[in-house]
Formats: C-alpha cells, structure tokens, sequence
C-alpha cells in the first residue's frame, strides 16, 4: 500500500499507473483509494491521510468548490506517495490529536 495526505476540500481526479493513465475499462474496476479516518492539523488545515493500491503511481487532486479553486491553484499531481513507514513518521513529527468516536473499537 501507498499513501498521501490530502487536505478537506479536496478530490482525487485522475489516477496513473505503470502502463499510463488509469482506465477503468481495461482494468474493470476503479482504482482502490480510500480516506482513512486518520487527519494532521497544519496551520488550521486538515490533512486527512489517503490509503491507495500499490499499482497507483502518481494521482492527480483538485479543489472541490469554487472557492477554494480560486484560493489556490487549480490542480497537483502528487508523483511521490509515501509507504507507511513514512507515514507513522510523519505522525510522530506532527502535533497530532487522536478523537476516538468508539473507544470500545480500540480496547478489545
């Protein structure tokens, strides 16, 4: 697996693996990207942290609103995504806080 943080108000657009440009219809399915419930807090920003299949070599990601598109540039192709090793880096270096909906979900 492979992953990238992604701040709120943003989407996954276009995806590429090793042969190109993702199509759904030669490989019958969408790529598997998937939010976790895991953000950092940066400068009042979240960042939540994306989970993608390791065949995903590079994801392109846009604003979502109107607004945000004019604040910001239009679009980013994130070409270096991180393996969980530099995640749990990332998270140790971070001023991170854990809200638990469901404590009985971690104490089992």
């Amino acid at each position: 697996m492979k992953y990238f943080f992604l701040s709120e108000g943003w989407a996954v657009a276009r995806v590429w693996a090793s042969d190109g440009l993702w199509q759904i219809t030669a490989w019958r399915r969408q790529p598997d990207i998937q939010r976790m419930n895991i953000c950092l807090v940066e400068q009042n920003e979240l960042l939540w942290l994306y989970r993608v299949e390791e065949a995903v070599l590079t994801v392109e990601v846009k604003p979502t609103t109107a607004v945000i598109a004019s604040q910001t540039i239009g679009q980013v192709v994130l070409k270096r995504l991180m393996s969980a090793e530099q995640v749990i880096e990332r998270l140790g270096t971070a001023e991170t806080k854990c809200q638990l909906q469901n404590i009985h979900l971690v104490v089992q």
